[in-house]
């Protein structure tokens, strides 16, 4: 089986080891270094055409993803994700994970990446992935891209742990979450009205048992961030 692993601390790439006729699968533009042994070729996915339609449809991910295969010998690949950050490298098998929009950067040949549904209320204001999120399903690795610095904790029975929505990268799937309103001093219909409005005070609550993975950034935020002060700079100049 590939080998993944993580090298660097600040926007890493992911090093994927191939013995002989093995293969990955990763996100399109994702290869940065292939050894000649490696061949690099467009593909649906191990999931058809179905899967790729809804990877596509609901999910911020390539139609085709790249299928990079040892095809004359043993070899080396360097992969990165398009946005700046932390890359974590899951255990897919004995736990399966739910990926958020533009997680997924590649995973074993024995993962299957697949559309899961979600609650109507987890889909409208969760920011997790709209009504279809990718799942994981097989037995192998998956490497995930959070923006900024990711952190993989543990979530516990009967310590349950409040998540701002635009920090959550993946979950184990056997995790319960629901969207849930921050009270604040502001009192919690004036919350409920903030909520529904602006999303600015929905959190998900988690629950349960398994590994949660966040990261540091929130790249709605700053992307907001950025529109304000490219407008700052064109008015000043």
């Amino acid at each position: 089986m590939a080998v993944f692993t993580v090298m660097g601390d600040v926007d890493p790439l992911l090093h994927v080891q191939l013995q002989q006729g093995e293969s990955v699968y990763a996100e399109s533009d994702a290869m940065v270094m292939a050894e000649d042994t490696l061949d690099v070729e467009g593909s649906l996915g191990n999931s058809g055409l179905l899967g790729a339609i809804m990877r596509r449809v609901t999910q911020e991910e390539s139609f085709f993803l790249q299928r990079i295969i040892a095809s004359r010998g043993s070899g080396d690949l360097l992969l990165a994700h398009a946005i700046p950050g932390g890359v974590h490298v899951l255990d897919v098998g004995p736990s399966q994970y739910l990926l958020t929009d533009g997680a997924f950067l590649a995973c074993s040949e024995q993962v299957t990446l697949e559309s899961a549904m979600q609650g109507v209320g987890n889909a409208l204001f969760g920011g997790t992935g709209g009504f279809m999120i990718m799942r994981t399903a097989g037995n192998g690795q998956v490497a995930v891209a959070g923006f900024g610095s990711t952190f993989l904790m543990d979530i516990e029975p009967g310590r349950p742990v409040t998540i701002d929505n635009d920090h959550l990268v993946a979950w184990d799937s056997q995790i319960h979450y629901e969207v849930a309103v921050s009270t604040t001093k502001r009192g919690f219909l004036r919350e409920m009205f903030s909520a529904a409005t602006t999303g600015e005070a929905l959190v998900l609550k988690l629950s349960g048992r398994g590994k949660i993975l966040i990261c540091s950034r929130n790249k709605k935020s700053f992307l907001q961030w950025m529109a304000a002060e490219t407008r700052t700079q064109e008015k000043s100049s």
